[in-house]
């Protein structure tokens, strides 16, 4: 079992910057990717950036690549998302996801997901 708690969301303005946490408790040693997705009213969740357990590898989608970037402290067993450059279009509702033996950014291959935090960004 494994559970992830988010936290770090709010609102800004444009050209802004925040940094998500996902706090992660349990069988965090099951764990071989984890994840940030988005989803935004009446639109699909979508995959925002991945990383192999550990940092070893990371990945991101189009639309985030140069403004967004994820880490872990692998002490603290916490998964970081910070964003720069905040624009509108990232106004969403921001979900961290663990999985267990999948690197993607399909949703549906993660295995657990935390309860989302809101990020909302102003013009």
């Amino acid at each position: 079992q494994l559970q992830l708690v988010e936290s770090g969301g709010g609102s800004v303005q444009a050209g802004g910057s925040l940094r998500l946490s996902c706090a992660t408790f349990g069988d965090t040693i099951s764990i071989y990717s984890m994840a940030w997705f988005r989803q935004a009213p009446g639109k699909e969740r979508e995959g925002v950036a991945n990383s192999l357990q550990g940092g070893r590898a990371t990945n991101y989608a189009e639309s985030v690549k140069g403004r967004f970037t994820i880490s872990q402290d692998n002490d603290k067993n916490t998964l970081y998302l910070q964003m720069n450059s905040l624009q509108p279009e990232d106004t969403a509702t921001y979900y961290c996801a663990a999985a267990f033996s999948q690197y993607s950014l399909r949703p549906n291959e993660y295995n657990y997901w935390g309860q989302g935090t809101q990020v909302t960004v102003s013009s």
